[in-house]
C-alpha cells in the first residue's frame, strides 16, 4: 500500500499513517507512506520512525500547500520513492476562527488555498498514478462542512466545498476504477484543539452533547480513513462518513421537553 498523507505530522494525519501501517501488516503487506507536513519537524520524523517500526517504509516530505507548486512536488517525490501510488489521504487543513464579515481577504484566501485548492491539486497530480493502480482517495472534511458553524470563519465554507470536490471526483474517477470518499470528523481531541479541551468545563459540556459521551480521538478518525482506502471498501465511493459519536444525528434530542404519544 503506497500512500501519500498530507497533514501527516500530527493529530489525525499522524494517526492515519500509523493505522495504515498496522493494517498493512495485518494483511501481510508492507506500507509505504509519504508523511507530508508543512515543514520538516521532529514530530514528522517520529511518525516516519513509527511506520518503519511497524515494518513499513516511510519518507518525510514537507511543503506549504498554499504554494501552487507544492502538491505536484509532494506527489512526484512519493512516486519517485515508491514507484507509484495506491492511495491519497488529503488531510492537511488550517482554521482561523472569526466572523465571516470580519475576515480579511488574506485570511479567506489562505484557508481556501490550503483546505480546498491544496486538496484539489494533490488529487489532480495523484490522478494518473491512482488510475494506474486503480486506487483510492480520502479527503478529511468536517462536521462543520455539513452544517453551518457560526464564528468558524471560512472553515465551514472550505470544508463544504471540499466535500463536493470529493464527490465530484468520485463520479469522474469511477470509470478509471478510482474511489473517492470523505471522512468528516466531529469533536475530536487533536493538537489543534488541545487548548480548548484543557478546560474541564468545556470538555465536560461537549461530552454531554455527544451520545457516546466522549470526545473523539485521532485514531477514531484514522480507523475510518484507513477503511475507506482499503480493499474492504472496494464498492464504496462518493460517500461522506461523519465520525462524531452520534452528535450530528442527535440535534432534535436537545430540544427541551419530550414528544408525548397518546
Amino acid at each position: 500500500m503506497r500512500v501519500l498523507v498530507s497533514g501527516g505530522s500530527r493529530g489525525i494525519g499522524a494517526a492515519v499513517c500509523i493505522r495504515i501501517a498496522e493494517a498493512a501488516v495485518s494483511r501481510g503487506e508492507r506500507a509505504q507512506i509519504a508523511v507530508c507536513g508543512l515543514a520538516s519537524s521532529e514530530p514528522q520524523e517520529e511518525v516516519a520512525r513509527s511506520v518503519r517500526a511497524l515494518g513499513g517504509d516511510a519518507i518525510a516530505l514537507s511543503g506549504d500547500l498554499s504554494n501552487v507548486d507544492v502538491a505536484a512536488n509532494l506527489v512526484e517525490a512519493a512516486v519517485s520513492e515508491f514507484g507509484g501510488l495506491d492511495a491519497l489521504v488529503a488531510n492537511a487543513g488550517v482554521a482561523s476562527p472569526g466572523s465571516i464579515c470580519d475576515l480579511s481577504v488574506a485570511e479567506w484566501d489562505k484557508m481556501f488555498e490550503v483546505n480546498l485548492r491544496g486538496a484539489w491539486l494533490l488529487a489532480k497530480h495523484s490522478y494518473p498514478h491512482l488510475k494506474q493502480s486503480r486506487g483510492a482517495a480520502c479527503f478529511t472534511s468536517s462536521m462543520s462542512g455539513q452544517m453551518p458553524h457560526a464564528g468558524s470563519g471560512a472553515y465551514s465554507p472550505t470544508k463544504a466545498a471540499l466535500t463536493m470536490l470529493a464527490k465530484t471526483l468520485a463520479l469522474e474517477w469511477a470509470p478509471d476504477g478510482i474511489r473517492a470518499n470523505i471522512v468528516s470528523p466531529g469533536m475530536t481531541h487533536t493538537p489543534m484543539t488541545e487548548k480548548m479541551y484543557a478546560d474541564p468545563a468545556i470538555k465536560k459540556a461537549r461530552e454531554d452533547l455527544i451520545p457516546l459521551s466522549r470526545i473523539g480521538d485521532p485514531r477514531d478518525i484514522a480507523n475510518a480513513i484507513e477503511f475507506l482506502i482499503s480493499p474492504l471498501a472496494g464498492f464504496i465511493t462518493g460517500q461522506d462518513l461523519c465520525v462524531d459519536g452520534g452528535f450530528s444525528q442527535s440535534i432534535l434530542s436537545h430540544i427541551p421537553g419530550r414528544p408525548i404519544s397518546k
